[in-house]
């Protein structure tokens, strides 16, 4: 007997299709000949070697990454500190307001944040003569501001849910505050951190609107790039890319999701 299509299943697959869907026609368009986007012009990878020969789009994606690194590393130690401190310490005024301002960015408009952090930047080369042009660091500074909030949230979710006792049985033992952090709150928490870094990692990649407020000529990221030639016009190297860059995270994803699969069956055949 065949089986009826569900009301979930057709639910789902709608999804996937819509999801998916334009992933596929930009793949399939990067192979275009033609110089127009929309127009097939026949088979031809001619812009996967043209991309490998476009030094601005390496230099901006190699700037990108970079950024992304530093600001999603700065981040995680950030939001971190916040997300022990919302959790762990007592209710006051102090634990208010800071909770209210790490979650702020999650909710304000980009553009408000941007302009508030490019005031910031003039008022402090004014008064301070530092920094004395807008740059990478000053694109880090701003992605790490931006990103804590995200690992905040995420670390503090796990932080809430984790048992104490095993944490006072380490200090009772004769381990220090620090040392039963690092010793058992970290491992405990492992999966929280690695989640707000890619997060981060991944907002800071893909961020424009900070970026173009806090940047300057010599820190152009990738996404400021690609914004720059649609508004000329997209070149089918725009195309070549954004496939590079779907088979890289598809693939980053196929690890982790084979690693995972993997300690699960380890784990169920050791609790047998």
């Amino acid at each position: 007997m065949k089986r009826k299509l569900g009301f979930s299943s057709t639910v789902l697959w709608l999804g996937l299709v819509f999801l998916y869907a334009p992933m596929l026609i930009l793949i399939l368009y990067s192979f275009n000949e033609s110089k127009l986007v929309t127009v097939w012009g026949g088979f031809s990878p001619k812009w996967y070697a043209e991309l490998l020969g476009d030094q601005q789009i390496l230099d901006a994606v190699w700037t990108s990454l970079r950024i992304a690194f530093y600001s999603s590393t700065m981040a995680l130690i950030l939001g971190t500190m916040a997300a022990f401190v919302m959790v762990r310490f007592k209710r006051s005024w102090g634990k208010m307001s800071l909770s209210n301002m790490i979650t702020a960015p999650l909710v304000m408009p980009e553009v408000i944040t941007g302009l508030s952090l490019l005031l910031l930047f003039v008022h402090m080369a004014d008064l301070l003569g530092w920094p004395r042009e807008r740059g990478m660091l000053t694109v880090w500074i701003a992605h790490s501001t931006f990103c804590a909030s995200y690992v905040a949230v995420v670390v503090a979710s796990r932080l809430r849910e984790l048992d104490l006792s095993i944490e006072e049985a380490a200090l009772d033992l004769g381990a220090t505050p620090l040392k039963a952090f690092f010793l058992i709150t970290v491992p405990m928490i492992a999966p929280a951190l690695l989640a707000g870094w890619l997060l981060s990692f991944s907002l800071s990649l893909d961020d424009l609107v900070i970026a173009s407020f806090a940047s300057g000529p010599g820190a152009t990221t990738l996404p400021m790039v690609v914004f720059s030639s649609v508004r000329l016009g997209v070149s089918p190297k725009i195309n070549a890319l954004a496939t590079l860059i779907i088979l890289f995270v598809s693939l980053i994803a196929f690890i982790s999701w084979y690693m995972a699969r993997r300690s699960e069956r380890r784990d169920r055949h050791a609790g047998r």
